[in-house]
């Protein structure tokens, strides 16, 4: 029986609200609700859990909230595609399964540069190893094995990953670092979150275990519209189903589990935000903070590809007559080519000496892809992926209308500075350093993506300009900190002036981190939930690793009263 009065209320079911309502329903006495707008991730349904599939779920509006930006000023005025997971499991149902946790420094940078106090890398690291359940051997002191989310390497077979590796040592670069440990830099096999030729979502990991428990419910194809407020306290949220009209739970506790695009847009659409804009909207202001929606931060992307010689490639996944075959080794024997994640290795670098920390990804993948449909592709092929990981581009997720259903502005602001920009052509430089080693010579047809078209420093600058594409990666639109522009208070995850409201998910980071968000945003609806349960935090554990410098030169200041 639905609950109209619940003691937790999660809107969202992605990274962090599937941690949420495994954690916080654990005690059978607190009933929790969780709402979430997009519908289940059916069983039954091979594009959701084959891994190689992710790309059907990709902008199809079943799963995907299918967003895209303002026309982004650097970026010749294209319209940036943003794909978001609008199902159980959120973006982790539909996501590139990558296990990446983030460089350590990372999150030394979080506590001493971003103002989080308490969320350096020693207190994180508990929680990381509470998250997971590796297969890496042997084991190590800063690894779990006895959590929910499997997590596995890679299997990198073939000659081209043994020709990527090698081509890597030729250019003078570490291969065989652990991409999840204290020194996260070189080349190696990525960690991904599949098991047995499955996807592992959040949902399938943490909420599908324990959807037996009586004390909770899960509510799909529910819209949360806004959080209602009672004399600065949160006391419910109002929602709308698809055939149900609008209805109101009540809680004692509110948590806002949406990602970096829809938390901040419910904060605005409940008067939680920038006071003018807000009124100007005609929206009743509940609490006055400029920060919501501000600091959007991302990775940007980009690849370069090579035909082959041989066809060695996993090609057999683009032509439509081979999907029966392989469709079928998957539903019978979760084996064979529909069981890769394609970026199966990969690397962590930096592009100049005097990076603090390592500023750029590479994803390596053996398959041709079409990249621009006016051009075409060969069958078989290889390709860098390349990520800008400490970009200086701020953007903003900002409601353009009062109306729920439509969605929030959002704008990057990529390749805005100077050094976003030098990034990409120290970037494209290593990349065709690593491509061009003799490991490759004997598959190397040639690069044909983006080609000779793009050589000089202006080349790759107005190519990025006309063919980036974002990372995927939204995080900081309700930072934590004490600073005036921060949202959320990072001791205990409340909304700044609000009671019983809190924000737990990639929107609260201070920086976004070097890789993929999904696993530091499950470490941090880990940690909250002790905190919301009034648990003591996992006791810090030091691990040797580098020091962080800080970069800002000023502490942030303080929230009056705060």
């Amino acid at each position: 029986m639905p609950h109209d009065s619940v003691d937790v209320v999660i809107v969202g079911s992605g990274s962090a609200g599937c941690v949420l309502a495994n954690r916080l329903s654990a005690d059978p006495s607190t009933r929790v609700l969780v709402l979430e707008a997009g519908g289940p991730d059916h069983a039954w349904d091979p594009r959701v859990h084959m891994p190689a599939a992710y790309s059907f779920l990709v902008g199809n509006p079943r799963f995907d909230w299918c967003y895209e930006s303002e026309p982004e000023p650097h970026m010749n005025g294209r319209r940036m595609y943003h794909p978001r997971g609008r199902m159980l499991g959120g973006s982790s149902s539909i996501n590139a399964m990558n296990y990446q946790r983030g460089n350590p420094l990372d999150f030394d940078r979080w506590a001493v540069d971003g103002g989080a106090k308490d969320w350096d890398y020693a207190h994180c690291l508990p929680y990381f190893k509470r998250i997971e359940s590796s297969d890496r051997e042997p084991r190590e002191s800063w690894r779990g094995y006895d959590g929910p989310q499997t997590v596995e390497r890679g299997p990198v077979d073939g000659p081209l990953f043994d020709a990527f590796f090698e081509a890597a040592r030729q250019a003078g670069y570490p291969v065989g670092a652990d991409m999840n440990g204290p020194d996260a830099e070189g080349f190696a096999p990525y960690e991904r979150t599949i098991r047995r030729g499955r996807r592992m979502s959040a949902a399938r990991t943490y909420l599908h275990p324990i959807r037996h428990r009586r004390n909770l419910e899960v509510r799909c194809h529910a819209l949360a519209t806004a959080v209602v407020t009672e004399g600065g306290r949160a006391t419910g949220v109002r929602y709308v189903l698809p055939f149900g009209g609008e209805r109101t739970v009540h809680a004692g506790e509110v948590i806002l589990a949406g990602g970096a695009i829809n938390s901040p847009q419910l904060l605005q659409l409940s008067g939680i935000g920038n006071a003018e804009r807000l009124s100007a909207l005609g929206i009743d202001v509940v609490a006055d903070l400029p920060g919501v929606g501000e600091d959007l931060q991302d990775h940007l992307a980009a690849h370069v590809q090579h035909r082959c010689t041989r066809p060695i490639t996993l090609g057999v996944l683009r032509s439509k007559r081979n999907w029966p075959s392989i469709g079928a080794r998957w539903l019978f024997g979760h084996s064979g080519p529909a069981t890769t994640n394609l970026l199966e290795a990969g690397a962590f670098l930096r592009t100049t000496p005097d990076q603090p920390i390592p500023d750029l990804m590479f994803g390596f993948a053996p398959v041709a892809m079409q990249f621009e449909t006016d051009r075409p592709v060969e069958q078989h092929g290889y390709q860098l992926h390349i990520g800008a990981m400490r970009l200086e581009a701020r953007g903003h997720v900002r409601i353009a209308s009062a109306d729920p259903t439509q969605p929030p502005s959002l704008l990057f602001n990529f390749l805005s500075t100077e050094a976003d920009r030098q990034f990409w052509i120290h970037a494209f430089r290593i990349a065709r350093e690593v491509l061009g080693q003799p490991a490759f010579d004997e598959f190397d047809a040639g690069e044909n993506y983006p080609g000779d078209r793009v050589s000089s420093d202006d080349d790759v600058l107005r190519w990025m300009a006309a063919r980036g594409q974002t990372g995927l990666h939204p995080t900081s639109t309700c930072r934590m900190g004490t600073d005036p522009m921060s949202v959320v208070d990072p001791s205990s995850m409340l909304v700044h002036g609000v009671d019983n409201l809190r924000v737990v998910d990639a929107s609260v980071m201070p920086y976004c981190p070097n890789g993929a968000t999904h696993v530091p945003t499950m470490m941090i609806a880990e940690r909250a939930s002790d905190m919301i349960l009034g648990r003591a935090p996992l006791a810090p554990e030091q691990i040797a690793h580098g020091t962080f410098r800080p970069e800002k030169g000023t502490s942030p200041q303080p929230i009056a009263g705060a």
